[in-house]
C-alpha cells in the first residue's frame, strides 16, 4: 500500500461531504450486495415483540431470513436494521401471529402493514392480481377490442349450430 504523503492525498475528497441518508443507503447497499437480494422497497421498519417471541424455542424468522438480519442475542431476536430488505420471509415462517410486524413502502408511496402470515399472503394476492389486471388491459383496453378478436361471430354460430 503507498505510502500517504502530501502529494498524493485528494484535498477535494475530504471537502465533499456525505449526507447521513447518502452514507446509509450506500452502507446497505455494500452489505446487501454479497447476499445478492434485490432491494424492493425505498424504506420501511421492522420489530419483534420479545414478550411473544417462541425465540430459543424455534428460530424459524432467523433461519429464514434471506440477508440474515435477524440473528439470535442473549435470550431474544436481534435485528440488524441496515440488512433487511422488508421481504416479509420471516413473519411467513413466524409461528406466532403480531409477534413480528413489518411496516414498508413501496416505489409508488403505498405504505404496508403486516404482521401475520395471512396478511402477507393476501398482501401478495392484492399485488399479483393488480399486475395482472395491468397486462391485460395493456393488451386489451377495451371490451369492445377482446370482443373484436375473441368473441363468435354471428356466422360462427350458424355454423355450430349446423354441424
Amino acid at each position: 500500500m503507498p505510502e500517504k504523503n502530501a502529494s498524493n492525498i485528494d484535498i477535494f475528497g475530504l471537502l465533499s461531504e456525505e449526507s447521513p441518508e447518502q452514507a446509509k443507503k450506500k452502507r446497505r447497499q455494500e452489505l446487501l450486495k454479497p447476499t445478492g437480494v434485490k432491494e424492493l422497497f425505498k424504506e420501511g421498519s421492522i420489530s419483534v415483540n420479545k414478550y411473544t417471541c417462541a425465540g430459543v424455542q424455534c428460530k424459524l424468522c432467523v433461519k429464514a431470513c434471506p440477508t440474515n438480519a435477524l440473528y439470535w442475542k442473549a435470550g431474544e431476536v436481534g435485528i440488524t436494521e441496515d440488512l433487511c430488505v422488508y421481504c416479509g420471509a420471516c413473519v411467513l415462517n413466524c409461528m406466532v401471529d403480531d409477534c413480528i410486524k413489518i411496516e414498508r413502502k413501496r416505489e409508488d408511496g403505498e405504505v404496508e402493514r403486516f404482521s401475520k402470515p395471512k396478511d402477507v399472503i393476501t398482501l401478495g394476492e392484492k399485488v399479483n392480481t393488480k399486475k395482472r389486471f395491468d397486462r391485460v388491459k395493456a393488451i386489451f383496453p377495451t371490451v369492445e377490442d377482446y370482443c373484436e378478436k375473441y368473441a363468435a361471430k354471428p356466422k360462427d354460430i350458424k355454423k355450430a349450430n349446423q354441424a
